[in-house]
C-alpha cells in the first residue's frame, strides 16, 4: 500500500468516511477504497509526503459519496475491456472502413 505510514495515521478518520458512506447506503466501499481515491484523485499532483497530517484528513473528511461514486464508475469504465469477447477476426470487421459504394 502506497504511503502505508500516513494511511495507519489517518484510518480513522478514513472508518469515519467509511461509515457515513454506510450510512448513505454504499456498504461495499472499504477504507483501502477510500485511500486509493484521495492517492489517485485528490493528491496525484501532491507530494503527499510533505502534506500536513490536518490536511490529509480535511480531504478525507470533505470527500462526498457522489465524488466517490463518480470516481469509481469512470475507473471500471476505464479498464473494462467492452470488446473482449470478440475474436481478432470479429474486431477487425468491426473497426474496418464501410465500403461508400456498397
Amino acid at each position: 500500500m502506497e504511503h502505508k505510514h500516513i494511511f495507519e495515521h489517518v484510518l480513522p478518520a478514513i472508518e469515519s468516511k467509511r461509515n457515513e458512506f454506510q450510512l448513505y447506503g454504499y456498504d461495499t466501499v472499504k477504507e483501502e477504497d477510500i485511500w486509493t481515491y484521495c492517492i489517485r484523485k485528490r493528491w496525484r499532483k501532491k507530494d503527499i509526503g510533505s502534506m500536513r497530517v490536518h490536511e490529509v484528513i480535511n480531504d478525507i473528511l470533505k470527500l462526498t459519496p457522489a465524488e466517490f461514486m463518480t470516481y469509481t464508475q469512470i475507473e471500471e469504465q476505464r479498464e473494462s475491456n467492452w470488446f473482449s469477447d470478440l475474436n481478432s477476426d470479429e474486431l477487425q470487421l468491426l473497426l474496418a472502413p464501410k465500403n461508400k459504394g456498397n
